[in-house]
């Protein structure tokens, strides 16, 4: 599928944004280990063209999830405190510091990303690392934890939404952007992803804020952009 998609953009796009789109295909094809995706990410985010590939006019992903965030915390934005899981070069966190939240974490396995991320100093914690289960940052460490651009191919596993409620405080927000066509053909995501989210609702885990449809999210692809609110059977009793 994810080659089909592929042929089919490049078939129609121009020079340039075929060459973005191949670039972004590069990590998200399949059959490649976390450190070669980490790998990949570094080498493309050093050569400088991934803000360029993965600007506004083909990726609406960061300005759509920083929109959200500030649509949830209208207040005291300076206080707030934020994980970026899967920060990349910083292109979320840019867009929230421009909304006015400075007390921000990143969060990515890319070395070479995050010396990009470095250069935008809008964080004060970077984490050069996967995210994964049990790691060594105390529960409730945040008021909000965002991710966009970690959902796809051998990126995010569907399970890893256990550690986003872990860390989140109990009325923080959870919030993950991605395109829809990962929901029906990456087997990570495909009937688990959200059954999952919707099961830890059951649960009292969370509730869903929001989900919102974004239409030409990236490469012209329609998205989706989840909201959800950490432990809501606390927050009801």
């Amino acid at each position: 599928m994810a080659d089909i998609a592929y042929q089919n953009y490049v078939s129609n796009a121009s020079r340039e944004d075929a060459e973005a789109y191949h670039s972004n295909f590069q990590a998200f094809k399949g059959g490649l280990t976390p450190q070669q995706i980490a790998d990949y990410y570094s080498q493309w985010g050093a050569s400088g063209k991934y803000d360029i590939h993965l600007g506004s006019s083909r990726y609406l992903g960061p300005m759509q999830a920083a929109r959200a965030i500030g649509e949830y915390f209208v207040s005291d934005r300076e206080n707030v405190r934020i994980l970026d899981v899967a920060a990349g070069t910083g292109k979320v966190g840019q867009e929230l510091y421009n909304l006015g939240f400075r007390n921000m974490d990143a969060l990515d396995p890319s070395e070479g990303m995050l010396n990009k991320a470095k250069e935008k100093g809008v964080y004060n914690q970077i984490f050069n690392c996967c995210f994964e289960l049990n790691m060594p940052i105390p529960d409730d460490s945040y008021d909000c934890l965002v991710v966009v651009g970690g959902m796809g191919e051998g990126h995010l596993p569907a399970e890893s939404v256990y550690e986003m409620i872990r860390l989140v405080k109990p009325g923080g927000l959870i919030c993950i952007a991605m395109r829809e066509e990962y929901l029906q053909y990456v087997e990570a995501y495909k009937d688990k992803l959200q059954p999952l989210m919707e099961r830890l609702e059951r649960e009292g885990k969370w509730y869903q804020y929001k989900k919102e449809h974004v239409p030409n999210y990236a490469f012209g692809k329609d998205g989706t952009v989840f909201q959800y609110v950490v432990h809501v059977s606390d927050l009801a009793t």
